[in-house]
Parts: C-alpha cells; structure tokens; sequence
C-alpha cells in the first residue's frame, strides 16, 4: 500500500503554529493486532533517518515505485534526512514500530505537506508483508486527524491507476472531489467524510 510523488525541499508559506508536546502525544500510543504483533504509532523523529533507509531496503521494486515514482537501489541520504525532519506543522509525519521484532524498525510511513492554504499533499507506504493487515486504514485515519488539526481541510494525492488497494482506501475515508488520469497516474483531490467544506448559496 504506497502512494506518492516526492516534492522539492524549497520552504513554503506556514500555515500556523505547530502542535505542541501534549498534542503530539495524542499520536504516540501502543497497539495489538489480531494476529498478535505489538505495534507502535508515534510521530516521525531525526533518529529515524536510518530506519527509513532500512524500511526501503525490505521493501519490494513495485512498493519503492509506487511512493517514490521511481525506483532507486537505495534512498539517497539526503532524501532520508529531509523525511525523518519535519516541524510537525508545516510537514508532518507519522510511522508504525514493530515492537516484537529484535531491534526497532518502522513497518509503515503517512506524512503531510502543505502546497497552498489548506490543502496538503499526502504521502503513504506500508512494507509489503505487513499490507492487508489494517495499517493504511490506521495511518489514513491518524494523518487525516492531525492535518485537520494543524488547518488543513483538503489533501491532493498521486495513486498509480493500477494501485487499487490504495485508491479503494481514499474511497472509504475521503469524498473525491477531483479526478484526474494522466500517463497512468491518478491525481486526486481529497476532502476527509468527517468534514465537509462550506457551500455558498448565490440565490435567486
């Protein structure tokens, strides 16, 4: 389950103040699948920078293509650090822990990016065995919360046509409110179902 188009590093209009520590620890919290593993879902810190790498490393050539649009033999550094470093407010990101395995390692990635005044570009990737088991849903759901949180109210996304478990999950959480198909890649605009954007009525 991936998704995405990496943008430029060049700063962009703040939008507003940054969540604070008690916010941020709203995102931080233990949880159990069915199946028994214990995993973790926490805001992105710079100490994930390697883990980052390594998440691209486990991850199949379909998976690397459809988040990153292209496919690379490993994540360039300067990539890894831009990611893992964010402000929690004008960019935000969150992972998911696999905390039975040996030594921590992040199972899914969900960040944000502002692109104008309210609206955010979207980013998902969760590594391929850990797909099917729920972790899109959980890290749509979180990341949509906290965006709307910081003043975003609409997402703009980039799904490979052929990426259906992807776009099926956009369908459940989010009204489309733009559809556009290029070269195989569907561009969406995207309005979460729990929040509905004000309508003018002009009259009679």
């Amino acid at each position: 389950m991936t998704i995405a188009r990496r943008r430029d590093a060049r700063p962009r209009r703040r939008i507003k103040r940054g969540m604070d520590t008690l916010s941020l620890a709203r995102f931080d919290r233990t949880l159990a699948l069915p199946s028994g593993e214990r995993l973790r879902l926490r805001p992105i810190r710079p100490d994930d920078e390697s883990r980052l790498s390594e998440l691209y490393d486990r991850s199949s050539r379909d998976t690397r293509y459809q988040r990153f649009f292209t496919v690379m033999r490993r994540l360039p550094a300067d990539w890894a650090r831009f990611l893992a470093n964010v402000d929690y407010d004008r960019r935000f990101a969150l992972v998911v822990e696999d905390l039975t395995a040996p030594s921590t390692s992040l199972i899914g990635v969900a960040r944000y990016e502002p692109v104008e005044e309210g609206v955010a570009e979207v980013a998902f990737v969760v590594e391929d065995r850990w797909q099917g088991k729920g972790l899109g849903t959980l890290l749509v759901t979180e990341l949509f919360r906290a965006a709307t949180e910081n003043g975003i109210t609409r997402f703009r996304a980039w799904v490979l046509a052929d990426n259906r478990r992807m776009l099926a999950l956009f369908a459940r959480h989010a009204d489309v409110l733009e559809r556009r198909l290029e070269q195989g890649v569907v561009e969406l605009m995207l309005a979460p179902k729990d929040y509905r954007p004000r309508t003018v009525s002009t009259g009679q």
